[in-house]
């Protein structure tokens, strides 16, 4: 079966032999996926989700899935990636940055299990990572709020401050500053992957600051409903949130974790997966621009459609000097692009966001 409910005690499972079953070619591959917010939610664990269904449809019987969800970080990872393993899942997914120290300690109780850990970067023999190169969308959708605000205001509803995070708040600010050098960036943090409440709270107080562009990091679609009651707009994240276009929603930057899933899938039954640190873009099909819509005036949208292209087609790197840092220091002089190193460990803001950066 697809989804199995998996209720049996961490407790009653240490009873159980940690001899896990091989798998051979005429058992399915069974496949377990971890996830920090319900499969309901609209945006980041749905859009997982739906990189497991197309697991599904690409391999049908060759491969058993399951997962489970809302699963915090910290402990609570650490028991259910146990029992996933326990399970006789051959591969485990964990999705969530949080989940990394919980992926590495089972990981090594599990050497025949193989591990694969969204957006984070400890690796071991049989643990992987995989992530996307999420500021390449906020390049695009960045160059969109900047041509769109009407008060020279755009906010940032930011989760935790990580490198993947701060990445996407400068990507954003340093292309609504090159179509709008007026822009200002607001940011307000809501330490939380997945918080309806948190996040529509952050919006107001966005808005009450004057903004009128909203870019988030966070998963529900509650920042939009926000915005839907004031008229001003917005941008999907992690899925395409189209239930609120053509506004508030006037574009999105989802992920496409099915491109993944399926070829990490493929190597696993073939026999050559390995544990690879995987970091794919707009190119790679892993991050992707949603439907511009009519709300954005065809000039904008053309602009920040040849935007898109231009990254996709590796011609265009959104770090890209001359830049300075927020204190007023070079970073990246005239023509010099940014590394994997140097935006592996960014923790700090470009110059002209004057927010301070939280430690």
């Amino acid at each position: 079966m697809n989804r199995r409910n998996l209720i049996a005690s961490v407790a009653a499972m240490t009873t159980i032999s940690l001899a896990l079953p091989s798998w051979a070619q005429d058992e399915p591959l069974k496949v377990g996926f971890i996830y920090v917010g319900p499969v309901s939610d609209g945006g980041w664990t749905y859009q997982h989700d739906q990189g497991r269904l197309a697991v599904e449809q690409e391999f049908g019987d060759r491969v058993e899935t399951t997962y489970l969800e809302n699963v915090p970080e910290g402990v609570d990872a650490e028991r259910a990636l146990t029992q996933l393993a326990l399970a006789g899942n051959d591969v485990i997914y964990a999705t969530s940055f949080g989940y990394m120290d919980a992926v590495i300690n089972v990981a090594a109780k599990f050497p025949d299990v193989k591990f694969e850990h969204n957006t984070g970067y400890k690796r071991a023999d049989n643990v992987g990572t995989y992530d996307g190169r999420f500021y390449e969308g906020r390049a695009v959708t960045g160059t969109i709020a900047g041509r769109m605000t009407k008060s020279n205001k755009i906010g940032y509803i930011a989760t935790f401050p990580i490198p993947e995070v701060i990445q996407g708040i400068n990507s954003a600010y340093i292309h609504a500053r090159k179509v709008n050098p007026d822009v200002e960036m607001r940011v307000v943090w809501a330490y939380s992957w997945f918080d309806p409440a948190k996040e529509a709270d952050a919006a107001n107080a966005l808005m009450a600051e004057g903004v009128d562009v909203i870019l988030q990091h966070t998963n529900s679609t509650a920042p939009l409903a926000q915005l839907q009651k004031a008229g001003k707009i917005g941008f999907g994240q992690a899925s395409d949130m189209a239930s609120f276009a053509p506004t508030p929603r006037v574009s999105s930057v989802y992920n496409n974790w099915g491109a993944h899933y399926v070829k990490s899938v493929g190597r696993i039954l073939d026999g050559t997966w390995k544990p690879e640190a995987i970091w794919g873009g707009i190119g790679d099909g892993i991050v992707a621009i949603g439907e511009i819509t009519e709300a954005v005036p065809a000039e904008v949208k053309a602009e920040a459609e040849a935007l898109r292209d231009k990254i996709a087609a590796g011609e265009y790197h959104p770090f890209t000097g001359p830049l300075n840092k927020a204190d007023g220091s070079v970073w990246l002089a005239e023509g010099q692009t940014a590394t994997d190193e140097d935006l592996s460990g960014m923790n700090f803001y470009v110059e002209g966001i004057t927010a301070e950066l939280p430690q």
